[in-house]
């Protein structure tokens, strides 16, 4: 009832705006995502990607040992495979030598405390760009969760502290955790991504790791962007399956299924701001059109407002340096 009731009164100034603030923004709310490659001394800049890297072995032991001093604590790892390895089956996926299995050790050995998450999918491996096994033009569904689970074991004996499964296979976090314990591998978490969408954000992304389909599209198996409530169904079965996070993919334009998820779960929810989303930012403030640094808060405050826990974000590390001033 105005004049007794004044909104404003909690707007007067900056400190009684931070007392009153309902989000708050910190490092240790950030995953950052890292793309390894093979060789030595290799950094090469993503051309869809600004500022964004791929990066050997050599030179991510320097990368993580400088997100820890940023107070950056955890990687989600990709690798970028050479077609010569891929095959239908991934074989190369499950080879204790691999590269992913290499990049954990090197993080691990580098910088200990990092939380360590690395990406369990076919599509790097594949030679169809695929996150299952193909057969007559079709990505079955059991022959995949089999190959992933042992995926995900083969990066928990390397170190990893949890496996995120992205492929979108029914049955297959439950196919994963029962793997992990069978193996005595009862503190390695499962990240599902549990409500990943068949989007065009993820573009650039696919640049990064050579990844793009190499026929049709995922539309079999990722969620169809026209739909809300399949979000809550497919989160809802990851968890009874054992999932320890879950996560929406994309970001922004999924806040909504963030919002569906934290009103019913107690589960922690990750969002994932992807590489779309980034280069849409960086590509706008290469023209002068908007601050970057004030929309990248903004957005990752959106996470935060609609109810996820944790962001995975190319922006992290610039983000870090924005909360820092």
């Amino acid at each position: 009832m105005y004049p007794l009731k004044r909104n404003r009164r909690l707007r007067t100034s900056a400190a009684v705006r931070s007392l009153v603030r309902e989000q708050s923004l910190s490092v240790d709310d950030f995953i950052v995502p890292l793309f390894v490659v093979e060789g030595s001394n290799i950094k090469e800049e993503i051309p869809s990607m600004p500022d964004y890297y791929r990066m050997s072995l050599d030179l991510i032991v320097d990368e993580v040992k400088s997100l820890w001093a940023l107070g950056l604590k955890s990687v989600l790892l990709f690798v970028k495979v050479p077609d010569l390895l891929k095959d239908n089956k991934g074989t190369e996926a499950l080879n204790p030598k691999g590269l992913m299995q290499r990049a954990i050790k090197t993080v691990k050995k580098a910088c200990p405390k990092m939380l360590v998450m690395t990406d369990v999918a076919l599509d790097p491996y594949s030679s169809f760009g695929h996150d299952g096994i193909v057969e007559e033009g079709i990505i079955l569904n059991d022959p995949t969760k089999e190959v992933l689970a042992k995926i995900a074991l083969s990066h928990a004996q390397a170190g990893a502290d949890f496996v995120a499964p992205s492929d979108m296979m029914d049955g297959r976090v439950e196919y994963i955790r029962e793997l992990l314990e069978a193996e005595g591998f009862h503190h390695t978490g499962i990240m599902s991504y549990s409500a990943k969408y068949a989007s065009s954000f993820y573009a650039p992304f696919r640049d990064a790791l050579d990844s793009a389909p190499g026929f049709g599209d995922k539309k079999t198996y990722q969620m169809d962007f026209h739909n809300r409530k399949e979000a809550i169904s497919e989160t809802l079965l990851d968890i009874e399956e054992g999932a320890d996070i879950v996560m929406v993919k994309p970001g922004m334009a999924y806040l909504d299924i963030i919002r569906d998820l934290a009103e019913q779960i107690e589960t922690p929810i990750a969002a994932y701001q992807v590489s779309g989303e980034y280069a849409m930012l960086k590509a706008a403030a290469a023209k002068g059109w908007i601050d970057y640094d004030a929309i990248v808060y903004e957005q990752l405050i959106a996470f935060k407002r609609a109810g996820a826990s944790l962001i995975a974000t190319y922006t992290a590390k610039d983000a870090a340096r924005i909360l820092s001033t």
